[in-house]
């Protein structure tokens, strides 16, 4: 398996677990404290601030999980993997540490820290479209 491929395959499994988590919280308040389970906000304003985080760093994944997504089947799709696989887990890798960074604090610093993981994602990302697009032009 490509680094590509492994990366997207990390990405998706790292968005399944919010999301699990969410629904794990979720059930659980909906068990013990007779809750609705259809009466959450999205947003999960309605459970704690630590809620909010988690709610956020999931919607933050959904977001940019087709970007990633697509610039990887692109680049497997052409034959051109090489193009993505030396930074692929270091993408994957920004995208943890932005993650955990959301989950941990929404502190001026953590803001800082997480906005710099995420330039880190985008920068590679674009690096990839401009290869790939000079590539295909090219044929």
């Amino acid at each position: 398996m490509s680094a590509s491929a492994l990366a997207l395959i990390g990405y998706v499994a790292w968005t399944l677990l919010l999301v699990i988590t969410i629904i794990t919280v979720r059930t659980w308040i909906s068990l013990v404290e007779k809750r609705e389970s259809y009466s959450f906000k999205p947003d999960g304003s309605d459970v704690s601030e630590a809620s909010v985080r988690l709610c956020r760093a999931h919607a933050n994944c959904v977001e940019n999980l087709p970007i990633f997504a697509a610039i990887i089947l692109v680049a497997i799709a052409m034959g051109h993997s090489e193009v993505t696989d030396s930074l692929a887990l270091w993408v994957l890798a920004a995208r943890l540490a932005q993650s955990v960074t959301h989950l941990i604090s929404t502190s001026n610093l953590a803001v800082t820290i997480r906005v710099t993981f995420f330039s880190v994602q985008l920068a590679i990302e674009a690096w990839w479209v401009v290869q790939l697009a000079r590539i295909a032009l090219r044929a």
